[in-house]
């Protein structure tokens, strides 16, 4: 069988859930590094695998598939064990708002075009950015805790990791970087370290990541 190709940016935080995703469900693959600061997304080779010019994609199964929580919903459609969703219908809605929270609602408004945008294009101050992503980081994260603490386990539903941990790290580890104070999110801080414990997290984190790149 044909291995996929994941085409992504170690810091990319949506490309760092699919990561993840394919660590969990066992999926081999290589990487394909679009450098999103030398502009590598906006080439016309990258645009004919991605029209958004955005990161990731995924080359699996013939498809060329495009947006982190799509591919993973393809993942574990296609491969369903372990599961990344609960197969309770209720359940999944649950696990499925947690996850839209942070990558439709968080993730957009910090991500690095939007950076970017902001100290180029609008003349940003750093100081000003800066507050900018701690307060829809923060804005966010403490609407995330008051949804996951009723039923969080060791992760933010249960204990077993879900879509929503698949997320949740990524947008911490972002957090962290932007040094956003993540005290006030015990359930959320908690469910983090549970996954980040686990080698498929673990061997999708973007240091690891970089090493590896070094290290070819």
């Amino acid at each position: 069988m044909t291995r996929a190709l994941l085409h992504d940016y170690f810091r990319s935080s949506a490309a760092y859930r699919v990561r993840i995703a394919l660590n969990m469900k066992g999926v081999e693959y290589d990487r394909h590094s679009v450098n999103l600061v030398e502009g590598a997304q906006k080439s016309d080779d990258y645009r004919a695998l991605n029209p958004q010019g955005f990161v990731p994609c995924l080359e699996i199964d013939g498809l060329k598939l495009t947006q982190s929580l799509a591919i993973a919903v393809y993942l574990d459609q296609t491969r369903p064990e372990p599961p990344l969703m609960p197969r309770d219908p209720a359940d999944g809605a649950h696990v499925r708002a947690m996850a839209m929270t942070i990558a439709c609602d968080i993730h957009p408004l910090n991500n690095l075009r939007v950076l970017k945008y902001l100290k180029g294009t609008l003349k940003q101050e750093q100081a000003a950015i800066d507050l900018w992503y701690a307060h829809w980081v923060s804005e966010g994260l403490e609407a995330l805790e008051r949804m996951a603490a009723p039923r969080a386990g060791a992760f933010l539903f249960g204990d077993t990791p879900t879509l929503a941990d698949v997320c949740l790290v990524p947008q911490l580890h972002n957090a962290r970087r932007f040094s956003v104070p993540l005290g006030p999110y015990p359930t959320l801080s908690r469910a983090d370290e549970s996954a980040s414990a686990l080698p498929a997290f673990a061997a999708a984190h973007p240091d690891r990541v970089a090493q590896e790149e070094i290290a070819k």
